[in-house]
């Protein structure tokens, strides 16, 4: 069975095998939630984090259980502890103004040639990412636009390291997606 191999090299840390897990399994955990909350956005947040405590924990997986039920056990409980956070905590709106920065990038003297052809993909790359919700632009923005490490971003955005992972993950596959589809 591959998924028990995945998972098996999952275990050992293979990020291949996780990114496979993820891929797999996405949305079946993003229906079940979609489902209970109808808010793609908390939806889509809780599944990341799901994936994103599954990842850490995984090595306490019991292999007797169905793995997709051990997920949807820990988006539940992800799902409750969101429930009781929105009970006793206020809420921050929080803005994108930090996105419209991946888009005032400047070029530093390349040839004339090679600054129009850096200027078409960047263009084109920029549009693609546009296309993103806000909160993939913004960490994609982040990394690769700000060259910020895991671990700044993670202070950043004020959520756990693990989440920017798999928000990251997310993010790149998403937009490997538009980009193929816009060709």
């Amino acid at each position: 069975m591959e998924i028990n191999s995945k998972i098996e090299k999952a275990k050992k840390g293979d990020q291949i095998a996780f990114t496979f897990l993820l891929d797999y399994f996405w949305n079946e955990v993003y229906g079940f939630m979609l489902k209970r909350t109808e808010n793609e956005t908390t939806a889509e947040d809780i599944t990341i984090e799901t994936f994103s405590k599954a990842f850490d924990k995984i090595g306490s997986y019991n292999p007797e259980f169905q793995f997709n039920t051990w997920l949807i056990a820990i988006a539940k409980n992800v799902y409750i502890d969101l429930l009781r956070k929105k009970k006793t905590n206020l809420f921050i709106e929080i803005t994108d103004n930090e996105d419209q920065q991946a888009y005032n990038i400047a070029d530093p003297t390349p040839s004339a040639e090679d600054a129009l052809i850096k200027e078409q993909n960047l263009s084109r790359l920029l549009q693609c990412i546009k296309e993103l919700k806000p909160h993939y632009q913004e960490v994609i923005q982040l990394r690769y636009f700000q060259e910020m490490t895991y671990q700044e971003i993670a202070l950043k955005i004020d959520e756990p390291l693990s989440n920017v992972k798999v928000k990251l993950l997310r993010a790149k596959k998403l937009l490997a997606e538009i980009i193929e589809r816009n060709r």
